[in-house]
């Protein structure tokens, strides 16, 4: 039986095909497609919102259902946005989070719909000096409800990977 040698040139094209989906870019994902355009045409309509008085703000009850855009479901890529930590070790890592379109949210009333609002799960954990800096989650997006006494989420990513914002 004779056995064929790789030339070097054939095994590096080969190495090459390997690695190359690994660095890859990742698609971008925006925020505005996990809304289906019936919600944003809802969300666009609204009155512009002050800030200077005591009035409750309140979006519409048909924003706050939670529609999710179907053909998101299994959409790898990378997200945007500001973490809402859930859970966390003893040393401060961050296991579990909301992923949010602004700073702030969750933590003002109201929350943002559902459907703008990601739970994130990151097993490994990760650390952030600070909340208001804005992260890069990459993952598969799946559609699932997620209910936590300061927001629900319509869609879920557990994280390959969290990185400080850059662009």
């Amino acid at each position: 039986m004779k056995v064929k040698k790789i030339r070097p040139l054939s095994g590096f094209l080969l190495w090459l095909m390997l690695v190359t989906p690994a660095f890859a870019e990742l698609t971008e994902i925006d925020w505005l497609e996990l809304m289906p355009a019936s919600d944003l045409a809802l969300l666009e309509s609204l009155p512009e919102i002050g800030h200077d008085g005591d009035e409750a703000v309140t979006l519409p009850d048909e924003i706050m259902t939670g529609r999710v855009v179907p053909e998101m479901s299994g959409v790898s890529g990378k997200i945007a946005g500001f973490i809402v930590p859930l859970k966390t070790t003893q040393d401060m890592a961050i296991l579990e989070f909301f992923l949010v379109p602004y700073y702030g949210a969750c933590i003002h009333v109201p929350p943002p719909p559902p459907n703008q609002i990601i739970h994130v799960t990151y097993p490994s954990g990760f650390r952030i000096d600070a909340l208001y800096e804005p992260v890069w989650v990459s993952g598969t997006i799946e559609i699932q409800r997620v209910e936590h006494d300061i927001g629900t989420a319509a869609y879920v990513i557990q994280a390959d990977s969290i990185e400080l914002y850059s662009n």
